[in-house]
C-alpha cells in the first residue's frame, strides 16, 4: 500500500507557506515526492520553505504576494501551470485569526479576516479548479478550523469565515465529484504555530487545553499528515468531508 499513499509526480499548489502548517505542508509533500509552487506574504521565511523543500530532493517555486488581489490570484495559477505543467493538488491553508469580542469588530477586521480565510479559498478554488476540469482531476484541501463547528469567544468573524469554508468545500465536491476532483476540508483544534502559541498562551491556554481528552494541543505534523492522506488516491472515494483533529474537543 506503501506505493499508493506517495506523491511522486504530483504538482501542489500550498498557500500560506511560510510557517507553521503551510511548511510543515511543504515538507511532507517533499518527503512524499511531490513538487510544489508556495506562496505567501512572509518573503524571509517563504525562502527558508523553499530551501527546506529542496533539501528533501524536491523542486519548490515561490511567490511572495498578498493573495487576497484577484489578479495576483490569477497570475498565480497561470505561473504555477506554466513552472510546473500542471496543478494535481490546490491545499488553501493562508489565513489569519483577528480576535474581538463581537461587540467590538470592526468592519475592517471583518472585511480583512473574510478576504484571506474565505473570499481567497473561493476563488483560488475557482481558478485551479478550471485547470483541474480540463484534466478531469484534482484534489483540493481547505484548512478549516473546529472554531468553524463549535464557537469559541472573540472568534466572530473568524468562525464565520471557517464555517464559510466547510460550508464551500460542500458545494464544491458536490459540483466537481463529476469531474474527479475530490474537495475536502480539515478542521483542526488550537495548532502549536507562532500565531497559535500567540492566542493562546497563559491561562486562555489552560482552559481550553482541559477541554481536549487527548491532553495536548495539535502539532503542525497532525495536519500534515492527513492533508497528504487527502491529497493522495488512498483518498478517492472521500469528498466533501471535513475531517476533525482536535483530540477529540467535539466528541463530547
Amino acid at each position: 500500500m506503501q506505493h499508493i499513499f506517495l506523491l511522486g509526480g504530483k504538482k501542489a499548489i500550498i498557500t500560506g507557506a511560510a510557517k507553521g502548517v503551510g511548511e510543515r505542508i511543504a515538507v511532507v509533500f517533499a518527503q512524499l515526492g511531490a513538487d510544489s509552487f508556495l506562496v505567501d506574504i512572509d518573503n524571509v521565511g517563504l525562502k527558508e520553505t523553499v530551501q527546506e523543500v529542496q533539501r528533501q530532493g524536491r523542486e519548490a517555486c515561490s511567490l511572495v504576494a498578498d493573495i487576497t488581489d484577484l489578479k495576483i490570484l490569477q497570475n498565480l495559477v497561470q505561473n504555477a501551470i506554466e513552472k510546473m505543467g500542471k496543478i494535481d493538488i490546490l491545499i488553501n491553508n493562508a489565513g489569519i485569526a483577528l480576535t474581538n469580542r463581537a461587540e467590538d469588530v470592526t468592519e475592517q477586521e471583518w472585511d480583512r479576516t473574510m478576504g484571506v480565510n474565505l473570499k481567497t479559498v473561493f476563488f483560488l478554488s475557482q481558478y485551479v479548479g478550471k485547470h483541474m476540469i480540463k484534466r478531469r482531476y484534482g484534489k483540493i484541501v481547505n484548512i478549516a478550523s473546529q472554531t468553524g463547528i463549535v464557537a469559541e469567544e472573540e472568534h466572530a468573524a473568524y468562525a464565520a469565515s471557517k464555517a464559510g469554508v466547510v460550508g464551500l468545500t460542500k458545494v464544491l465536491a458536490l459540483e466537481w465529484g463529476k469531474y474527479n476532483i475530490n474537495v475536502n476540508s480539515v478542521a483542526p483544534t488550537i495548532i502549536l504555530t507562532p500565531m497559535g502559541k500567540r492566542i493562546w498562551s497563559g491561562e486562555k491556554g489552560e482552559g481550553m487545553l482541559q477541554k481536549i481528552p487527548i491532553g495536548r494541543f495539535a502539532k503542525p505534523e497532525d495536519v500534515a499528515y492527513l492533508v497528504a492522506f487527502l491529497s493522495s488516491d488512498l483518498s478517492s472515494m472521500m469528498t466533501g468531508t471535513t475531517v476533525m483533529i482536535d483530540g477529540g474537543y467535539t466528541a463530547a
